[in-house]
């Protein structure tokens, strides 16, 4: 098992990076998990949020 971490600040494009890495990992063949943290609370499935971009990918 290879694990990757992503880090960056606010809207330095971490999310559209880990959208397009799953992509190409999975169009690969790869089998790919993620795991979203913040240190604060959010509201994921919220279409245009970043954690909606994640779960979609």
């Amino acid at each position: 098992m290879n694990v990757i971490g992503v880090v960056g600040w606010k809207n330095s494009g971490k999310s559209t990076f880990i959208v397009k890495l799953v992509e190409l990992l999975t169009s690969c063949g790869l089998s790919v998990s993620t795991v979203k943290h913040a240190h604060h609370e959010f509201d994921i499935d919220r279409p245009g949020k970043d954690s909606y971009l994640h779960r979609e990918s």
